[in-house]
């Protein structure tokens, strides 16, 4: 290779490192999906048709005093075995007037998101509660630290678009103490949109005053609420969680967005027929949107059916199987046949490390999942062992898998300059016979064409001289070189003192600063 060609080609690979104006990029947050559809529209209303029969004559147990008053105000009946059950014509109109085209804020507005339609977004998840070493093979408790290092990195990877809490700080004993320290790291380590949860709605005071901190004023919180609360309101199959229940009023009179998560486990504590499965998830998250909407008309909420699927073999959870990726898209279709919100799960892998099979098993999922249309897919990013554990080496790679899918949502240009007649024109009537050095290629290398950040395309030739070097290394430089040198600063420093004078932050200040010589 010449001197000449060798410096072009490291000048062009320097220039895409650096990032690419938005108008330049291949793929971008929002996308349009759809292009993928698992279901039938009539299998689609067959399903839609179960969950409100599910609704009408089974109902739902266990449902707090508050959350009994509230939903039989709006219509539900309560039968006398306890159970509450949800009129057809109830559940309809709930629908019919329920948010929309809400934006998840981030705290810089570069990062909001429009979750409706067939926009397609990619983000974290998961209550890991294990740390994977991908050199050693070993597995470690999670930590707060964990936690905002992997927020940090979120922050400066491309294709991940929101961070949901990912890990449990497992080194802080006390419930009140790990979920302000959770919503503390997570906001603090990235400006994009952060999903967290709470165990007592009590607890929440504290992270809501701290967040009307952050903002300015509660007034400016509302008007931009950058955080989202994931929210298990129901035990599979068909009974509340009281506690989350309360936790949930909390969060939609705080202005608020809710994810209204139903995770039932087809076979264990939900039917092993995919259908059915679906009929249940669906069901139990809309009698969540009632109650949602019993709260405040309107209020943001997401619909989050997480049909997770077991291994009928053992009963063990199957996050990385074809049987998840069929769930999780068939769900996003239904969803957006109301033209409501859909948050579904992605890239569960089921293998400890990464390696092929986390490999295989996240694409297939991405891309049905995404070209589906889901406007939200959770534990898309790091997410080993089917939840149970979290490696920053995979969250890099997945980044990769992730902008690979929305390449594919993207699709095909077939705009007339696309279309080439004239490049064709010019090339082969005079021309070199070639379009290596054609002005359209130059144009589109950058805006057509997506290149991975830690996969490897050299010839075999590049990569001897290179040393060989392994994925895995190429990840565990990019997590390294992130956690050295990226340390977000979008909370002022004044009101990170302000909030560490107030409240019991577990974070050490010294870990979220560069390390100085």
């Amino acid at each position: 290779m010449s001197t000449a060609r060798r410096l072009g080609r490291e000048a062009r690979t320097a220039a895409r490192a650096a990032g690419l104006p938005p108008e330049l990029r291949p793929v971008w947050p929002g996308m349009e999906g759809g292009t993928y559809a698992p279901l039938s529209e009539i299998d689609a209303a067959r399903i839609h048709q179960a969950a409100l029969s599910v609704l009408e004559d089974i109902g739902l147990s266990d449902a707090p005093p508050s959350g009994v008053a509230l939903l039989t105000k709006a219509g539900a009946i309560l039968r006398d075995d306890g159970r509450l059950v949800f009129p057809r014509a109830l559940v309809e109109d709930v629908i019919a007037g329920a948010g929309r085209r809400f934006v998840l804020h981030g705290q810089d507005a570069r990062h909001d998101l429009e979750p409706w339609g067939r926009k397609v977004h990619f983000g974290t998840a998961g209550a890991a509660v294990n740390m994977v070493d991908a050199a050693s093979g070993h597995y470690r408790e999670s930590t707060v630290k964990d936690l905002y290092d992997i927020a940090r990195t979120v922050d400066a990877l491309e294709h991940v678009h929101f961070y949901q809490r990912s890990v449990v700080c497992r080194d802080i004993a006390l419930p009140f103490e790990m979920d302000f320290n959770t919503c503390y790291a997570a906001v603090s380590g990235t400006a994009k949109h952060v999903g967290t949860s709470w165990g007592e709605p009590e607890f929440m005071a504290a992270s809501l005053e701290m967040l009307h901190m952050i903002a300015g004023s509660e007034e400016k919180w509302r008007a931009r609420p950058f955080v989202s609360q994931s929210n298990c309101f129901v035990v599979p199959p068909l009974r509340f969680a009281p506690e989350a229940c309360r936790c949930l009023e909390v969060a939609v009179r705080a202005g608020m967005p809710v994810f209204l998560v139903s995770a039932g486990q087809a076979g264990a504590t939900s039917p092993a027929a995919l259908a059915g499965s679906l009929v249940q998830e669906l069901a139990e998250c809309l009698a969540g949107l009632v109650y949602v909407n019993a709260l405040q008309k309107g209020a943001p909420a997401i619909m989050g059916p997480f049909c997770f699927v077991s291994d009928l073999r053992t009963g063990a959870m199957s996050g990385g199987s074809p049987e998840q990726a069929l769930l999780s898209a068939a769900a996003a279709q239904v969803i957006h046949s109301y033209d409501l919100t859909s948050g579904v799960p992605s890239g569960m892998t089921d293998s400890k490390m990464p390696d092929i099979q986390a490999g295989y098993e996240k694409a297939y999922n991405h891309a049905l999942v995404a070209n589906a249309g889901a406007n939200l897919l959770y534990e898309s990013a790091g997410m080993v062992a089917s939840l149970l554990g979290f490696s920053m080496e995979q969250l890099v790679i997945d980044d990769d898998i992730i902008g690979a899918t929305q390449r594919t949502v993207r699709g095909i240009d077939v705009s007339e300059d696309a279309l080439s007649l004239e490049a064709i024109r010019e090339t082969c009537l005079g021309g070199p016979n070639h379009f290596l050095a054609s002005q359209q290629t130059l144009n589109r290398m950058q805006s057509e064409y997506l290149y991975p950040s830690v996969g490897d395309r050299s010839s075999p030739k590049e990569w001897e001289e290179k040393g060989r070097p392994a994925l895995l290394d190429r990840a565990r430089r990019k997590v390294e070189d992130i956690l050295r040198t990226h340390f977000p600063t979008h909370v002022p420093r004044d009101i990170d003192e302000q909030i560490r004078a107030r409240f019991p932050v577990r974070l050490p200040a010294r870990d979220m600063q560069p390390v100085t010589s």
